[in-house]
């Protein structure tokens, strides 16, 4: 009897399809809106004018986080499958958006260019080089989740796991968004016009490394 064909390579296949092809999308956004705004410099340049263009543009990412759920979920049979699959397409998405704007305007010139990451609750700031490594680890977690989980494998979160990858999340938000908090609970214009002067990486990358262990357990537990 013939063995049963494998799903994780076309759900992980169709995953990538779908990643790029949503990166692509979001990039030609930002390259059109500069064009027609005649904006110059970099993608962070761009000046925050009217709090209702705020408005819309955090309802823009929070509308990218449930797309990205909603294709984890459907591309899944399980919680496991669906969590690994919506954690490797957003991985595979913020890489292939940076990506494309390299192709499309030669941006970023480094991955030491700062960018805007998002605006949810305040203004995310780091440099290229944070976000990139944040959704490389996703890419290989939520990849190894959707084929663990058709292996039969049951990832399981004990004490140890939770408080390292609890505790690393926090410091990598703390990072990013540490730029930001003095100006709660005023306007979001004013912390997300600006790039910060500097990057806390020993906390960024601390919080990285707590999270890449965490992970790392997660998986190999039985």
């Amino acid at each position: 009897m013939a063995a049963p064909m494998k799903r994780w390579p076309f759900v992980l296949s169709f995953l990538a399809l779908f990643a790029l092809a949503m990166g692509y999308v979001e990039a030609a956004v930002v390259v059109d809106l500069r064009q027609l705004q005649w904006i110059p410099g970099l993608p962070t340049d761009a000046p925050f004018q009217e709090d209702w263009l705020i408005a819309i543009e955090v309802g823009r990412e929070a509308a990218t986080l449930v797309m990205l759920f909603t294709l984890g979920w459907l591309a899944g049979w399980d919680v496991q499958s669906r969590l690994g699959a919506a954690i490797f397409a957003f991985g595979l998405w913020d890489l292939a958006y940076y990506a494309w704007l390299r192709v499309f305007i030669s941006w970023p010139t480094s991955i030491g260019e700062w960018d805007l990451l998002f605006l949810i609750p305040v203004a995310w700031w780091a440099p290229v080089w944070a976000p990139a490594l944040a959704a490389t680890l996703m890419l290989v977690v939520g990849g190894a989740l959707v084929v663990r989980s058709e292996q039969g494998i049951r990832v399981r979160l004990d004490l140890t796991i939770g408080l390292a990858g609890g505790t690393g999340a926090f410091l990598a938000l703390y990072a990013v968004i540490v730029p930001a908090l003095g100006s709660l609970p005023g306007d979001l214009e004013p912390a997300a016009s600006v790039p910060p002067v500097a990057f806390a990486w020993p906390v960024y990358l601390t919080g990285w490394a707590l999270v890449a262990v965490a992970s790392w357990r997660m998986l190999r537990v039985r």
